[in-house]
């Protein structure tokens, strides 16, 4: 199947403009403005502060964070955001670090939209002179989910994992579908920057997904064969054991523990960080994931639930013809693995997305039989966005609710934006175009339905997240600049109450984090003269190498507690629910002595399967 040469092919330079568009669409959803605002606390500036230590660093090796190695990942994401921070002046041309730790996110995004609507291209699913609006329609549907928005645009490895697997996983259908004309091990390539992105469960995900599909084929070996599992597999041990293995060998026991015991097995196994949730939960995340054209999708599942259903009488499509039933099972492997987790987390879905993406656009075939599912789900498309639409126009019955004890004055500010209001009218228009164009016989009309949601970008989602920055993340940053400026020779630096690696990224400083107990409290005394870090240690408060002194970030809700308060502070500044403070050291220790002799102990040296 080497010439693909009929008339609904699109040709090279066809090819080419469609690519383009998707590429600008990409751009202007994922990069636009992608360094405006600060790193999001919590995960982001762990990810950010890891990579841009490897970069001063040049310990390639092990990602290190406040002062500690940080296990949870593979190196690929720490490397990519390593690059942007080893750029010469960085600080000059990023200074808030999100250029360079968020652009590994909204690149790998943007190519797997690319991959996507090349494939649509390259292997029409439909017999008609509208392919290159089907792919951009996928490419799109796939950009404008709300966890693609959301994950592509911030400093984690999620959307690299997406981006990593989805390729992976598109260009083994295409080497099935044309062996001859697709190489096998570019595949492969892609799933080893899979297992260096999030480690095994890539190869889990990519198994799973090879074997549904090639069972309901009816042809499991020669698909394994076609795909070259056995290279294939010596490729992938190739490019990403000598990481593993080296570090094992520079770590050791702390390494394998913590990576693959705690954050491979016991994620899997049992609950962790209380994201235990119920088997149903990523049947929400799939209908919200998808919005609004989660019908169409629904219709999608129905049809290969159905067809797999008939099983001795399937309908068992050509190669080059069955990127829907591929993609039904692609999904389905995601859903099967993660609803099998103890631990869920929304981001999980995510691998999930492309697949999602393709079962939507190839929701609307020109199957005379369908007409009246296509139908049911525009007219519930319709029905959605005009229910969305109420429920955010009715925004003042329910703003209250939305209660943040880190941002007091948020609903407020949000409902002094109008971007509540903006979105509705965002959904109103939705619903208009689909009422107008349900009856009409348009190739793509989808497309049409996604102008709103693209406009809404720059109409909302963006000032979304600069509101969001400015009363979250601001704060945090100026509170960040005090201390850098206030602090004295050998003060140490501390966070009490709500940890914030933020706090870590932006002064550059081992910071010493505890939480709002008394063991916390504590804690403060006793690791300030005695915790032992890389390149940090805690030190005497007398002598030439002492500090009388330390600078103190502290809550709203940890100053009301009762062992916090009478310490005499000097107040350097308050910035939103946090307090920056000078602390005397001496004041500290008879406190939190007094509470040792009430029974209070410390438990910093308490081993936790994760810390910073």
């Amino acid at each position: 199947m080497k010439s693909l040469t009929k008339s609904f092919y699109p040709t090279l330079i066809q090819r080419r403009r469609g690519l383009l568009c998707i590429l600008f669409i990409g751009l202007i959803i994922f990069v636009w403005q992608l360094g405006k605002t600060g790193l999001v606390d919590e995960t982001p500036p762990l990810f950010a502060a890891a990579s841009r230590a490897m970069a001063e660093t040049g310990n390639w090796f092990t990602p290190q964070v406040n002062g500690l190695p940080r296990f949870d990942k593979p190196p690929l994401v720490y490397w990519l955001m390593g690059l942007g921070f080893s750029i010469p002046g960085n600080n000059s041309w990023d200074p808030l670090g999100t250029w360079a730790a968020r652009l590994p996110s909204a690149l790998s995004t943007i190519f797997l939209m690319l991959v996507l609507g090349d494939t649509m291209m390259k292997y029409p699913q439909e017999e008609n002179n509208f392919n290159r609006r089907t792919a951009v329609i996928t490419a799109v549907v796939f950009a404008l989910s709300p966890l693609v928005i959301i994950w592509g645009r911030i400093a984690v490895s999620d959307a690299l994992l997406c981006s990593t697997l989805g390729i992976c996983l598109l260009l083994k259908w295409r080497r099935f579908a044309n062996p001859e004309g697709e190489v096998w091990w570019l595949s492969w390539i892609f799933l080893s920057f899979a297992v260096l992105t999030k480690g095994p469960v890539a190869l889990v995900l990519s198994g799973l997904t090879i074997l549904f599909f090639a069972f309901f084929q009816n042809k499991p070996l020669g698909i394994l064969k076609i795909l070259r599992v056995i290279p294939g597999l010596f490729l992938v041990f190739i490019i990403s054991f000598p990481w593993y293995l080296i570090e094992l060998l520079i770590e050791g026991k702390p390494f394998l523990d913590s990576f693959f015991g705690y954050h491979n097995l016991q994620r899997f196994t049992s609950v962790v960080n209380s994201h235990g949730e119920p088997w149903w939960f990523f049947l929400t995340v799939l209908c919200i994931a998808s919005l609004p054209f989660t019908p169409f999708l629904l219709i999608s599942i129905w049809k290969n639930f159905y067809n797999v259903t008939k099983w001795s009488r399937r309908v068992i499509k050509r190669p080059e013809k069955s990127l829907f039933e591929f993609s039904f099972f692609w999904l389905i492997a995601v859903f099967v693995f993660f609803t099998i987790s103890a631990t869920k987390l929304p981001s999980y879905w995510l691998p999930a997305t492309p697949a999602a993406s393709v079962l939507i656009s190839l929701s609307l075939t020109n199957n005379v039989k369908e007409e009246f599912l296509k139908s049911l789900a525009w007219k519930f498309t319709i029905f959605l966005s005009i229910l969305f639409s109420i429920f955010l126009f009715s925004s003042k019955l329910w703003i209250q609710l939305l209660n943040d004890p880190e941002i007091p004055n948020f609903s407020e500010e949000l409902n002094n934006s109008f971007l509540i209001e903006k979105a509705g009218f965002i959904f109103l228009l939705i619903a208009v175009l689909g009422i107008i164009f349900s009856s009409r016989k348009i190739y793509g009309k989808l497309l049409i339905l996604q102008i709103p949601l693209v406009l809404s970008h720059f109409l909302i989602v963006l000032p979304t997240f600069d509101l969001a920055d400015r009363l979250r993340q601001l704060p945090l940053r100026q509170a960040s600049e005090l201390l850098l400026n206030s602090q004295n020779r050998n003060e140490p630096l501390v966070m009490v109450g709500a940890m914030k690696p933020s706090i870590h990224f932006y002064t550059n400083q081992v910071i010493v984090f505890e939480g709002r107990s008394k063991n916390a409290f504590v804690n403060v005394s006793d690791r300030l003269k005695n915790e032992k870090r890389r390149g940090w240690k805690g030190m005497p408060i007398y002598g030439s190498n002492g500090s009388q002194t330390t600078l103190l970030l502290i809550d709203k809700r940890s100053v009301e507690k009762s062992y916090w308060q009478g310490l005499n502070p000097e107040v350097l500044g308050n910035f939103g629910v946090y307090s920056v403070w000078r602390l005397d050291r001496e004041i500290i220790e008879r406190r939190a002595k007094y509470l040792k002799t009430d029974g209070v102990s410390s438990t910093w040296k308490n081993p936790r399967p994760e810390r910073f």
